[in-house]
C-alpha cells in the first residue's frame, strides 16, 4: 500500500449505546429505509414540528446518521469545496458538540446539481468513517478523535470522474466496504476499520456509478450487495469473495438494491425480484416488473410490498411476491431524495423541500400531512431519535421528537 496516512491517537474510543432509533448509515438500517423507531410524528405543523434548525456552512447532499443521542453530518466548503466538515450535534437541542475540519486532497470538481460531501457517512456505534468525492475517506472516534486518514487520490489517481463520486459506504464487522466507480480507475476495496489499510481492492465495471453498496443476508451470514451498470455481485465483505451475481444490468444513476426477507429488489428493467443463487451460481429471477420502474430514488421492500417513487413523482405500491403493481399515489416531485418508512408511514421530500407523509395502511395509500421547509433539500432524510432529519444544502432540520 503505497502513500498510506494513517494517524493515530490514544484517547479512548467513546462507545455508543444500542438504541433501537439507531441510523448509523446511508437509507438507515442495512440500507432498507426503514426506521425501527416507532415514536415518529405523523401529523405535521409548520409551527409546532420543526423542533430545531441549524446553519450549515458548506453544501451536502449527505444524509445525517444518528448515534444515540448524537446527529452526524459532513459538508463542504468554499469556492471549489476544498475544505471538508465534520459536524457532531445533540440530537435533542441541536446544540454543536463538535466540528472537525480538513483539506481535500483529491479532485472536487462536480456536477453543479451535486457537491463533494455527496456520500453519506457510517458508524459501526464506536467510530465514524466520513468519505467525499474528493476521494478522501476519515476515521474519526465518536468524540471527534482522528484515528486515521487517507487519500485514496494519492494511491489510485485515475479514481474519479467530472461529476463527482456520490457512493455512501457500509460496515460489516471489522471492514468498511467502498465502491469508487468510474469510466477509468474503477474499484470496490475493503478497508480495516482499525488500521484504513485495504484487506481487498477488486476491479470493478470501467463506467460512472453513484450506487451504494447493500447490505444482505445469506443465511446467518452477511453479504455486500454492489450494484452496476454490469448488474449485483454479492460478495463477503472481508474477502471481497463473490458468493453470487445477477448479470442482466442495473440503474448507476443512483437508485440502489434493497434486500428484505431473502429476496433482494434490483433497479433494473423497473424491478427485478431475485433469489440468491448458491456458490457463485446466478441469482434466480423470480419476477420482473416495468411498472415498478423507480425514478433516482431507492425502493422500500418491507410487509410484503414493494414502494418505488416513479419519475412522474408518484408513489406506487407492487406486490412482492408477483410484482404486481396495487396501487398509485400522486405526489408533488421531482425527487432526488429517497423515501424512508416508520410505523406503517412513508415519508417523501421532493427537491424543493416539501416533505410529504403517506400513511400506506390505506386502500390507495393516502397523504396525510406535508411541511414546506422552503429549502432545496436533494439528501435523504434520516429517521431517529424519534424524529425525522432533513438536511438541505444549507440547513439541518430535526421535525418531530
Amino acid at each position: 500500500m503505497k502513500k498510506l496516512i494513517l494517524t493515530f491517537v490514544t484517547a479512548s474510543i467513546a462507545m455508543a449505546p444500542a438504541y433501537a432509533g439507531n441510523w448509523t448509515q446511508f437509507r438507515g438500517p442495512d440500507g432498507s429505509g426503514i426506521a425501527t423507531d416507532k415514536n415518529i410524528p405523523v401529523k405535521l405543523d409548520a409551527r409546532k414540528s420543526v423542533q430545531w434548525k441549524i446553519d450549515l456552512p458548506g453544501r451536502g447532499l449527505s444524509s445525517p446518521i444518528i448515534v444515540g443521542n448524537r446527529v452526524f453530518v459532513s459538508a463542504a466548503s468554499g469556492p471549489d469545496q476544498t475544505r471538508l466538515h465534520v459536524f457532531c450535534f445533540d440530537a435533542k437541542t441541536g446544540k454543536t458538540i463538535w466540528e472537525r475540519q480538513f483539506w481535500a486532497t483529491g479532485r472536487t470538481m462536480s456536477h453543479s446539481k451535486t457537491c463533494v460531501a455527496a456520500p453519506t457517512p457510517v458508524s459501526d456505534g464506536k467510530r465514524l468513517y466520513v468519505t467525499y468525492s474528493s476521494n478522501d475517506l476519515i476515521c474519526l472516534d465518536l468524540d471527534g478523535n482522528l484515528k486515521w486518514l487517507r487519500g485514496l487520490t494519492l494511491d489510485y489517481p485515475n479514481a474519479s470522474n467530472s461529476l463527482g463520486m456520490a457512493s455512501s459506504p457500509v460496515v460489516a464487522g471489522d471492514t468498511l466496504v467502498l465502491q469508487v466507480e468510474n469510466d477509468s480507475e474503477s474499484f470496490a476495496a475493503g478497508i480495516d476499520v482499525m488500521t484504513g489499510a485495504n484487506r481487498w481492492k477488486q476491479n470493478r465495471p470501467k463506467a460512472a456509478n453513484w450506487t451504494s453498496p447493500v447490505i444482505s443476508k445469506l443465511g446467518s451470514r452477511k453479504i455486500i450487495l454492489l450494484q452496476s451498470s454490469a448488474g449485483v455481485h454479492a460478495i463477503e465483505p472481508r474477502t471481497g469473495v463473490e458468493v453470487w451475481y445477477y448479470g442482466g444490468g442495473a440503474s448507476t444513476i443512483p437508485s440502489t438494491a434493497v434486500a428484505a426477507n431473502g429476496v433482494v429488489f434490483v433497479p433494473s428493467h423497473g424491478i427485478t425480484a431475485l433469489k440468491p443463487g448458491d456458490g457463485t451460481k446466478e441469482a434466480v429471477e423470480l419476477w420482473r416488473s416495468g411498472q415498478l420502474a423507480p425514478g433516482t430514488s431507492s425502493p422500500i421492500a418491507f410487509g410484503g410490498r414493494v414502494y418505488i417513487v416513479n419519475k412522474a413523482g408518484a408513489l406506487t405500491c407492487g406486490d412482492a411476491g408477483n410484482g404486481d403493481r396495487l396501487w398509485q399515489l400522486r405526489m408533488k416531485g421531482p425527487f432526488t431524495a429517497s423515501p424512508v418508512a416508520a410505523n406503517g408511514h412513508i415519508y417523501c421530500v421532493n427537491e424543493k423541500g416539501l416533505l410529504q407523509v403517506a400513511d400506506i395502511s390505506k386502500p390507495e395509500g393516502e397523504i396525510v400531512s406535508t411541511l414546506d421547509l422552503k429549502d432545496t433539500v436533494l439528501g435523504t432524510p434520516s429517521i431517529g431519535a424519534g424524529a425525522v432529519f432533513i438536511r438541505s444544502d444549507a440547513h439541518l432540520w430535526k421535525i418531530g421528537g
